[in-house]
């Protein structure tokens, strides 16, 4: 196997990894922002293989899919037609001045902003986009988890699942970069068709509950939902009419912030 990122630049097989036949993290969107309610036009900032962006435009609001992956892009529009998409950088994007009546941003995506200047320059670019009194709403990993915790850390996680008559099997191992305020993920994968292993770096950043309030503070959002669950991504998951709670001590994190104009 030869490949830069071998899930990006595979979309069906990262379905395959990570399959969402319910679309339990659109409707957990479209929730949030019903309950906040949001205006119809939807930027889904690192829509990957447009899953999300095409459930949220069957719940009926004007969706634009954006990502930095032209392959993830073109999956999108294929498979997953009805949005609008279009590439770009949540580091730095600019789509126009209050296009959007909420911004969406699931699965950590917006924990690659590794720097603080990064993370600036997604909330600028979202202050921009946004109408006044839009909405942010982002799905991560929360970093007051790894506060002592290790149970996540140093050690294998071991996950098998065969697509397209091939069996893969991922090895990922999580450390901590304390200096570098990153949580780095190892991943090698390997086949039963006799291909070579693939060996597979990323990151995110490690962001606190209080540090994020601060961020968003300076870039004029009100925060309106700051929890660890329940979640799309959480155990237990998610289920439709189940309010968020108001601790933010699981893995988790989810944030709901409107934009305030002076």
């Amino acid at each position: 196997m030869t490949s830069a990122n071998l899930l990006t630049d595979n979309p069906e097989l990262y379905e395959a990894r990570f399959p969402d036949p319910g679309r339990l993290a659109a409707r957990w969107t479209e929730d949030c922002l019903r309950r906040h309610g949001a205006g119809p036009r939807v930027l889904d900032l690192g829509c990957g293989t447009g899953r999300d962006a095409a459930a949220l435009h069957q719940s009926g609001r004007t969706v634009t899919g954006a990502d930095l992956s032209e392959t993830m892009l073109a999956h999108a529009r294929n498979r997953h037609p009805g949005p609008e998409y279009v590439r770009a950088d949540l580091h730095d994007f600019d789509l126009g001045r209050d296009t959007f009546d909420a911004v969406v941003c699931l699965d950590s995506s917006l924990l690659y902003c590794h720097t603080n200047d990064q993370l600036d320059g997604f909330l600028s670019s979202c202050r921009r986009a946004l109408t006044p009194g839009g909405l942010l709403v982002a799905e991560m990993r929360n970093g007051a988890y790894f506060l002592g915790r290790t149970d996540l850390l140093d050690r294998p996680a071991v996950n098998e699942f065969v697509w397209q008559g091939t069996a893969y099997r991922s090895n990922t191992t999580l450390t901590v970069d304390r200096t570098a305020q990153l949580l780095r993920r190892t991943r090698v994968w390997t086949t039963d068709d006799g291909s070579l292993p693939v060996e597979q770096h990323s990151a995110w950043r490690l962001l606190l509950p209080q540090e994020i309030r601060h961020f968003l503070a300076a870039h004029d959002f009100e925060v309106l939902e700051l929890h660890d669950g329940p979640g799309p991504r959480t155990e237990p998951l998610w289920r439709q009419g189940e309010l968020p709670g108001t601790a933010t001590d699981g893995d988790r994190l989810h944030v709901v912030a409107r934009h305030h104009t002076h």
